[in-house]
């Protein structure tokens, strides 16, 4: 665990290196893995075990950090919009030495919507994507800032974090205090109303292959299913039976093998292929 100063915050990240032992491409000749996480009560800790340990384990490269304002890197009141986010992502890269080699990002939730910007801003260095239940309409926007609205309120001045210290549940005082710092201290629930949603001609403009892999009762399956419909590249969808928005919690076998597998496929392919290939997937079994 380290903390970098990267632009105008301080990270704080963690690196696994690749594992010498995996079969195929050495991991230098592979894009380092970056796992970005989702919005408020969420972090680094999320991807762990159920694919970072793996997927380093497997011969990539894993960096892992806390988003602005999140987990245990600085909060800074403003810069919660995606391109600032987007601006961090390349700039800890750039602290890090990484600033040249290209880079595959799995995203959760709205890591996966910073992970479609970062793809869009910088295709010269993101070589792929994995979605994991990636919100990309404008009615998930809507209903994402009334519910974290609601939250801010129920929060301001609340006595819950000091209560939850005296029952000895230092965790969840941490998660609610930071929550009540991010969403009554910080521009983010204006940041994330002002968001730009995605277009078809976005979709048309990614140049690398993409994993998205979705529940089967979650509300994103019809914007996953769009971004399929009009990817020009290596596009491919997994629908996990049984699961909502909670794929990263109660899947990780199946996501793992898939995640593993799109790594695999992702490092091999050429210009050509990604140019000419694409299809939606069927359920998992």
């Amino acid at each position: 665990m380290a903390f970098v100063p990267a632009g105008d915050v301080r990270f704080h990240v963690q690196q696994l290196p690749a594992s010498t032992g995996a079969a195929g491409p050495d991991a230098a000749d592979r894009p380092v893995v970056v796992f970005l996480h989702g919005l408020v009560v969420d972090n680094l800790s999320s991807f762990y075990c159920p694919l970072a340990v793996p997927v380093a384990r497997a011969g990539h490269e894993v960096l892992l950090y806390d988003l602005r304002g999140h987990g245990r890197t600085e909060r800074p009141a403003t810069g919660y919009d995606s391109r600032t986010a987007v601006r961090d992502l390349f700039a800890l890269l750039g602290a890090l030495g990484l600033r040249h080699r290209p880079v595959h990002l799995v995203g959760n939730s709205y890591g996966g919507t910073l992970a479609l910007h970062a793809a869009l801003a910088r295709p010269d260095l993101v070589a792929g994507l994995t979605l994991l239940e990636p919100p990309l309409s404008g009615a998930w926007v809507d209903n994402m800032v009334d519910t974290l609205s609601a939250a801010a309120l129920s929060l301001e001045d609340s006595a819950v974090p000091a209560e939850l210290l005296t029952l000895r549940l230092r965790k969840a005082a941490n998660l609610t205090a930071i929550a009540d710092d991010l969403l009554n201290r910080t521009t983010l629930i204006d940041d994330i109303a002002a968001s730009r949603t995605f277009t078809p001609a976005d979709y048309g403009g990614l140049r690398c292959p993409v994993l998205i892999v979705c529940g089967e009762h979650s509300e994103l399956v019809p914007g996953a299913r769009e971004l399929v419909r009009h990817a020009p590249h290596v596009t491919s969808i997994e629908i996990l039976p049984g699961l909502g928005h909670d794929v990263l919690k109660e899947s990780s076998g199946a996501l793992r093998a898939a995640v593993l597998a799109h790594l695999d496929e992702a490092a091999t392919l050429t210009p050509a292929d990604t140019a000419v290939r694409s299809w939606a997937g069927a359920l998992v079994p």
